[in-house]
């Protein structure tokens, strides 16, 4: 949205823009909410990292909480910033942390260990390339929402087979944060003319990250 105090980054150089007036509150932080909204992703993936080491969970699961840490980082610059190279910095670890916790979900099973986390790894690293150069917009979205649903069949599997209550908890937990959080990111996306003339913004985008901060920690645990 349109600039309140001038900018410390230059113009706005990133394909998208949320509901939240850029440079309200400092020269240095074009979007406020959607920047500071990051910190209790890297506070939970941090005290789920510290329980995963003392625990001696498997190592896997201490990477998922590295990649959470260093995907609410990308986005904390690219909501700082707004600027293309931070984007990047945001969407790029989007798609990362999927193909891990794609990992996660399928390696138990999969016959040939080696073929899996190769072709994971060589996906994520054509497609950091290509991203950096094309400007994908919506198809950015739509290869992410794939990308996500590839990975229901195996959570089901988990949880329809699990007979621990408490796990099947957290599983309730983990839909509703993400269907909360999405809810929440829809609204922003659609309805933000309408929003932009409330005397209070319910800043979606930012309940989004801190919903999905929740999500990202359930999701190793449940």
């Amino acid at each position: 949205m349109a600039e309140t105090i001038s900018s410390f980054w230059g113009p706005v150089t990133s394909t998208i823009e949320c509901c939240e007036k850029n440079y309200a509150y400092s020269s240095y932080i074009a979007e406020f909410y959607n920047t500071i909204s990051n910190i209790p992703t890297i506070l939970l993936a941090l005290i789920g990292l510290i329980n995963g080491l003392r625990q001696r969970f498997e190592k896997r699961f201490s990477v998922l909480h590295v990649s959470n840490m260093t995907l609410a980082i990308g986005s904390m610059l690219y909501h700082a910033t707004l600027q293309r190279v931070q984007q990047q910095s945001d969407e790029t670890p989007m798609v990362w942390e999927i193909l891990l916790y794609m990992y996660i979900l399928y390696s138990p099973d999969w016959h040939y260990r080696s073929t899996m986390p190769i072709f994971l790894f060589l996906y994520g690293a054509v497609f950091a390339i290509v991203h950096s150069v094309v400007r994908f917009g919506i198809g950015f979205k739509v290869h992410y929402v794939i990308l996500s649903l590839l990975c229901i069949p195996r959570m089901y599997k988990y949880y329809i087979y699990t007979e621990d209550m408490s796990a099947k908890r957290l599983a309730k937990l983990y839909v509703a944060t993400l269907l909360l959080g999405s809810l929440f990111w829809l609204c922003d996306r659609v309805f933000c003319k309408e929003i932009s003339q409330w005397p209070i913004n319910p800043q979606g985008h930012a309940l989004w990250h801190v919903f999905m901060g929740f999500n990202s920690y359930l999701q190793t645990h449940s």
